[in-house]
C-alpha cells in the first residue's frame, strides 16, 4: 500500500471526518469527495502565503473550516462525539501537549471513531541525533497544561537537527552503512539562542518537533499513557516504517499492542541499533 492507503485503511472513509493540519498535502481532500472538515493553524490565505516559495502544489491547499489558536478542539468546533474519523499526518510530534491532543481528538470522535496518525520515524529524518521522548516528559507537559514549547525543547531542536546528503528526511537504504560524518547540523548556536529568546520573552510559538519516536517506542508510550488512565484511546492497528514515517490508528475500543512492554522496549533498542551511525 502507498502512504495514503495506509492512513485510510483503518477507518471508514465514507463517514464524517476531520483532517488536522493537512497544510499543502491533505490525505482526504474535499475535492476528492471526502466528507471532511479541515482544522489548521491558519486559514487558506495565510497558508498560500506561507508556502508560496516552497515549490509545492498550492492548489492542493484546502479551505480551512477551523483555525486553531489555542484551546480545546471541542470549543473551537462547537462539536463533540461528531466525527467517524480524524486524520493527523505529521502533527502529533509538533503539539506542545501530546496527551491533551489525544484527548481533544477523543472528545470529537463518535463511539467507534478512529484517529489515524502518520508519524515521522526519528531514525530517518532530521531528528536522528535527538533523544527519544520519555514518558515523564509527556506527562509533565500535560499536567503543566503546556500550550507552547519550552525554551529547552527549542534549544534541543535548533542545536541537534541534522541533514543527510542535504536531505531532512530519508529512508533506511540511504542511511545504511553511513557514519556520523555523513550528517551536518542544520542550525547554529545563534539561531538556538534566538529561538530561546523568542519563547522566553515573547511566548512565540516556533514550529518545531517537540517529540521524537521510533515505531516501537511510540507504541509503548501510547500504551503506558492508556494504562495510567491519562488517555482513553488505544492502539487499533499499526503499520511499520515506510520511507521516513510509520502509521498507527487509535480508538477507544482498540485492543492495544500485540506484545508486552518489555518486548516493545527490546524492539525499540533494536530499531536504534540497526541505524547506528
Amino acid at each position: 500500500m502507498d502512504r495514503k492507503a495506509r492512513i485510510l485503511a483503518p477507518l471508514d472513509a465514507r463517514g464524517r471526518g476531520l483532517e488536522i493540519g493537512p497544510s499543502h498535502n491533505p490525505v482526504a481532500p474535499k475535492r476528492e469527495g471526502y466528507d471532511v472538515d479541515v482544522l489548521d493553524h491558519a486559514d487558506r490565505a495565510a497558508l498560500l502565503h506561507k508556502y508560496r516559495d516552497h515549490g509545492v502544489d498550492l492548489d492542493a491547499i484546502e479551505e480551512v473550516d477551523f483555525v486553531w489558536k489555542g484551546g480545546s478542539y471541542a470549543e473551537l468546533t462547537g462539536r463533540s462525539a461528531h466525527y467517524d474519523w480524524i486524520i493527523a499526518s505529521h502533527v502529533i510530534e509538533h503539539v506542545p501537549d501530546l496527551v491533551g491532543f489525544l484527548n481533544d481528538c477523543d472528545t470529537l470522535l463518535r463511539e467507534g471513531g478512529v484517529l489515524s496518525l502518520a508519524v515521522p520515524d526519528k531514525r530517518y529524518c532530521f531528528d536522528r541525533l535527538r533523544a527519544l521522548t520519555g514518558l515523564s516528559q509527556l506527562i509533565d507537559a500535560h499536567l503543566q497544561g503546556r500550550r507552547n514549547h519550552s525554551p529547552g525543547q527549542v534549544a534541543d531542536y535548533f542545536l541537534n537537527v541534522v541533514k543527510l546528503d542535504g536531505r531532512i528526511a530519508w529512508d533506511a537504504a540511504l542511511a545504511a552503512g553511513r557514519s556520523l560524518s555523513s550528517v551536518e547540523f542544520v542550525h547554529t548556536v545563534q539561531e538556538a539562542n534566538a529561538g530561546m529568546h523568542a519563547v522566553r520573552k515573547h511566548d512565540a510559538y516556533l514550529d518545531i518537533h517537540a517529540w521524537c519516536f521510533t515505531p516501537s517506542w511510540f507504541r509503548l508510550l501510547l500504551d503506558d499513557l492508556n494504562r495510567l488512565g491519562l488517555v482513553a484511546l488505544r492502539e487499533r492497528s499499526f503499520s511499520g516504517t515506510q520511507g521516513h514515517e510509520f502509521y498507527i490508528a487509535l480508538s477507544r475500543d482498540g485492543a492495544g499492542p500485540d506484545r508486552d512492554r518489555l518486548a516493545l522496549m527490546r524492539e525499540a533498542e533494536t530499531e536504534m541499533a540497526a541505524c547506528a551511525l
